[in-house]
Order: structure tokens, then sequence, then C-alpha cells
């Protein structure tokens, strides 16, 4: 190969598939809309919820308590990721890549120990506190 040399891409690839691609949506868009039903009656603008009549706001306030379980839940779901890559490379890791698992692992288990004694996977009902509610009732 020269030194010098300059290797030019043709850009009409390119172009030509975009233009297929806008040529093919534009199309699928168009049949949709004219082949589509056309009805407007009373109940096509509401939003439609299991038939219940929609009442008050969208706008749920949800516990820092939920946030914090599904933080927990991430991080539980990358730490699956890490176990069946390590799980895949079992052979070829030996025994320095069983005992770094084991550690891995054991470390997940102390930090789970800790989440679940600080109470922080209690997002329900407490449930001393609703038997103690019942027995007030009565």
């Amino acid at each position: 190969m020269p030194e010098n040399a300059t290797y030019t891409i043709p850009l009409w690839p390119l172009l030509l598939y975009a233009g297929i691609v806008i040529l093919l949506l534009g199309t699928i868009l168009t049949l949709s809309y004219v082949l589509g039903q056309h009805h407007n009656e009373r109940a096509t603008g509401k939003p439609y919820e299991g038939g219940i009549e929609q009442t008050g706001s969208a706008r749920l306030r949800f516990s820092a308590q939920f946030y914090l379980v599904a933080m927990l839940f991430v991080i539980f779901d990358i730490e699956a990721v890490f176990l069946m890559l390590w799980a895949l490379g079992f052979y070829e890791l030996g025994w320095p890549g069983y005992i770094g698992a084991s550690i891995f692992v054991t470390q997940l288990v102390v930090v789970l120990i800790y989440e679940w004694g600080t109470g922080a996977l209690d997002i329900g009902l407490n449930g001393r506190k609703l038997l103690k509610a019942m027995h007030q009732k009565n």
C-alpha cells in the first residue's frame, strides 16, 4: 500500500438507504391513515383504564422506600449478570476465579442482610402495626 494513498468511501449507498427508509415510513403512515378507522364517539377521546371512569390526577407520589428497593433490584440484577459471566468462564478461571466469585457473593449476602436488618426491604404494611390497629378497632 502506498504511504500517501487516500481512500474515499462512496456516500451514495447511505443516501439511498436513508431515502428508502423515509419513503417506506411515509408510505406506512399514509396507508395507516387512509385505511384506518375514523370515528368520533363520546368515549373515543377518554382514557380507558379497565372500564373505570377517570378520577383525580395521574400524578402519584411514591415513598422513598420504593426507590430504595428499586435500586437494590438493579444492584442484584447486575450481580446476576456478573455471576452468569463468571459461570461461562468457570473452567478458564479455575480456583482464583472461584475464590473471587465466592468473595463477591459473600459481600452481596452481607449487604442483603444489612439492608434487611435496617428495614430497607419493608415496603408494605407492617404486620405488627396492622394487628395492633385491628385490635384497637375491636
